[in-house]
Parts: C-alpha cells; structure tokens; sequence
C-alpha cells in the first residue's frame, strides 16, 4: 500500500484537498487516503492515479464526490450525553431567559458536520421535550458528504444504529418497520438538511446554538482558526458553541470564551 502512490501524488492529492475543503492528511494517515484513491480508481474504472487526479480536478461534481470518499462518517444518537444535558438543563434556559424580553420565541441551531443525521436529529428530539409553544426550534444540519446527507433526510436507521436512544424517544419519535427505524415526519420537518464545505461561508447568519463536534480534528491549526471564525460570524451575540470533547479552543486566538456547566465544557460568544 505504502508505494501506491508516489511522494509527489500524494503531495498533489493532499494539496487538492486542503485547498477545496481544509482537512489535512498527515504522513501517518497516507494509507488511508490511499486506500480511498483505490476505490475510487476502481469505481471509476480507471487504472491510473493521473488519470482520477485529472477527472476530480477538473469536474466540481467528481470533486464532491471524491471529498465525500474520504471523509469519516462516524456518529450515534446521544453521542456524548453531557453535551446534551447541558443544551437541555443550562443553555436552552439561558437563551429563554435573553429571548423572551426581545419577543423572539425561536431557537437557531446549526449541526455542522452531521454526517447521517444522529446529532440533528437528537437535538430534534430533545426540543420537542423541552419547548412548548410558542416557542420552537430551527434545525439546519450540514456535511461535505452528499451520501451522508441523504441517509439523514430519509431518517430510516438500521436496528444497530438506533442504539443509545432512551426507549422513551425511541417509541414516541420512530416508527418500528422492516430492518430498523424510521423517524416520525414532525421531527423531520423540525431539520433542514444541505450541503456545505466548511471551508466555505454557510451564509447562515444569527444562529443561537452551534454544534461541530468531532470535525476539527481534521483539520491543521490555520484551518480551524478560519471556521471557528466563520462560526463567530454566522453567530448571534450571547450563543453557545460545542465541540468535541477532544477538541479544544485553548492557544487559538479566537473571541469565543471557555464555559464550564454542571454537565459540561462549551464556548459562549458573549458580544
């Protein structure tokens, strides 16, 4: 595997792909986009590495697809549940509490990197518990990967994919049906699933809550810094930021400050 590609493809390949979406292929992570280069090339039916490197350099939609091979699309229902009791238990009332003075009775959150949908929709869920009318919360999930994203749309899970969802939600918010799990439809039109390369501006603008967990790890330290940045744009003034528990703010000059809840760390944008 190691001599599939040359040192200059890999240079070429690990170019194109931080310039068109930010994450970086480090030298101990080379196999692994070898191996997607692999199936792509057999996919494709073509037999030589310049020949695929030509195709995606030169077709936008090649190109997406190609990002979409190498992403990891790891993600569960309730992944990390401290996240979530402190959306349920700290920052939700926090934002009812600025919110109701102004007569805005709409949360705004944003699952960046939603892979197949389990985060959106377990934040669905979880504002369907704890909002009553009027108040009611907007869902936007984004990922690179367009296969990831109709996975999310269609809210059909395997058997082995809904576990983590308390029995509670799992009979309340999914229909049983042949081979797994489908989603009941008011949660679905709680979620608005689109592309996006977080490289890119989203034009999402005063959002309350941002989620992007488990994705900057992929990327190196300038790329991060530039979509921590961008969330701060798409962000309204007193709004929260989770991100991975491996995944830390600290040494990066950023304007988000540090917040520690009863359930768990986060970043606020106070201005």
């Amino acid at each position: 595997m190691s001599d599939f590609l040359s040192d200059a493809e890999f240079e070429q390949f690990r170019k194109l792909i931080y310039e068109e979406s930010g994450i970086h292929f480090s030298a101990t992570n080379r196999s692994i986009l070898e191996s997607r280069i692999k199936e792509q090339l057999r996919a494709n039916n073509l037999e030589h590495v310049q020949d695929y490197f030509a195709k995606v350099s030169k077709n936008k939609e090649e190109l997406k697809e190609f990002l979409d091979s190498i992403t990891t699309n790891l993600t569960r229902f309730f992944r990390n549940q401290a996240h979530f009791d402190a959306l349920e238990k700290y920052v939700i009332p926090e934002l009812m509490k600025i919110k109701k003075p102004l007569n805005d009775t709409k949360i705004k959150i944003w699952s960046a990197g939603c892979s197949t949908g389990e985060e959106p929709y377990t934040i669905a869920m979880l504002m369907k518990e704890i909002l009553v009318p009027p108040w009611k919360a907007e869902i936007v999930a984004s990922d690179i990967s367009l296969k990831s994203l109709m996975v999310g749309k269609e809210g059909f899970y395997a058997d082995a994919k809904i576990a983590g969802v308390p029995d509670p939600y799992l009979k309340k918010y999914f229909d049983h049906v042949e081979g797994g799990y489908r989603i009941h439809d008011d949660i679905k039109a709680m979620i608005r699933f689109d592309y996006h390369n977080l490289k890119n501006d989203s034009g999402l603008r005063g959002l309350d809550v941002v989620f992007c967990r488990n994705v900057l790890i992929y990327f190196d330290e300038a790329a991060q810094k530039a979509v921590i940045e961008r969330f701060w744009e798409a962000m309204a003034s007193k709004s929260f930021l989770f991100i991975g528990h491996s995944e830390s703010l600290f040494g990066m000059n950023t304007r988000f400050e540090f917040l520690k809840t009863d359930w768990s760390t986060l970043y606020r944008k106070y201005t």
